[in-house]
């Protein structure tokens, strides 16, 4: 078994620690890889992170997923909340999918509130700032263990 966890990043996360800090914090998605490919480490798993700015090529990646990765924590930043498409492409896989986000989308505007990306997640973590990917490869090497 693969014991790949591929981060995969959404559109203006590449802007991470200059693009509103006072919600998403000052580290930078540099940052976030450092301490995903640590957490990762530590459990024994290896990571595969990505950042893209295109819809299609997100979706390429979580298609890619299905066969080379154990498990999948998604940041699908604005694109949770709109693309039916990615969607319908996170449905292909078998594997854990942790959803994730900096902030807490709930508690901001109502059109955060919900994503397209729950219906098709396993779980969600969210509101701890760069932290909640540390706690989503956590999550994401314990479910890809269980038979």
């Amino acid at each position: 078994m693969s014991k790949i966890i591929f981060v995969l990043n959404g559109p203006n996360l590449n802007l991470l620690g200059v693009r509103e800090p006072h919600i998403y914090g000052s580290a930078t998605l540099a940052d976030v890889e450092a301490m995903c490919l640590a957490k990762a480490k530590a459990l024994g798993f290896s990571i595969d992170f990505r950042q893209t700015n295109h819809e299609g090529v997100l979706i390429d990646w979580v298609q890619e997923a299905r066969t080379a990765a154990c498990a999948l924590v998604l940041n699908p930043a604005g694109y949770g909340h709109t693309s039916i498409a990615l969607l319908d492409a996170l449905k292909s896989l078998t594997i854990p999918v942790i959803e994730c986000h900096l902030s807490n989308p709930a508690a901001r505007e109502a059109f955060r509130h919900s994503t397209y990306v729950a219906l098709a997640a396993t779980g969600l973590v969210s509101g701890f700032g760069a932290k909640s990917y540390e706690l989503a490869i956590e999550a994401a090497a314990t479910l890809s263990l269980k038979p």
